[in-house]
């Protein structure tokens, strides 16, 4: 029997930025590229935890659910986007899933960049906005 191969790159991204307009742009770029067939929307990663702690629950669902990609901003109120990572960190360490992040922010700070090193997980660091061409290096 013959596989159908998707016309997208991944089955789902997730997007964890506070600002709904970039969500909404970065939305129509993933959605324009065929990056992802399902793109989950938070606008606070604590929301967004809550949300990968629920699919986590059930592993049987947790790699149907999971995304591929989470793209997260840095900086956002309650908690920041490395707070999310270290967090998204520790709870993934019990699920056979794993995923790719990426920091897509705005910020310019030099020290940034260099914390999203120190992660145990290979972090991409992107400068917003998102782009088509950023999008073939994830």
């Amino acid at each position: 029997m013959e596989t159908i191969k998707s016309l997208y790159k991944y089955p789902i991204a997730m997007l964890v930025d506070d600002n709904t307009l970039d969500n909404f742009i970065n939305k129509k770029v993933i959605e324009g590229n065929a990056f992802a067939e399902k793109i989950y929307i938070n606008t606070s990663g604590k929301s967004a935890l809550e949300f990968l702690q629920n699919i986590n629950i059930t592993k049987d669902m947790a790699g149907i659910l999971m995304p591929d990609v989470i793209f997260v901003d840095l900086n956002m109120p309650d908690m920041d986007g490395f707070q999310f990572i270290e967090d998204f960190e520790s709870m993934i360490k019990k699920t056979i899933n794993t995923c790719k992040i990426v920091i897509l922010t705005s910020s310019i700070n030099p020290q940034d960049k260099s914390r999203s090193l120190g992660f145990k997980n290979e972090i991409l660091f992107l400068s917003k906005p998102l782009m088509s061409e950023k999008l073939k290096f994830i």
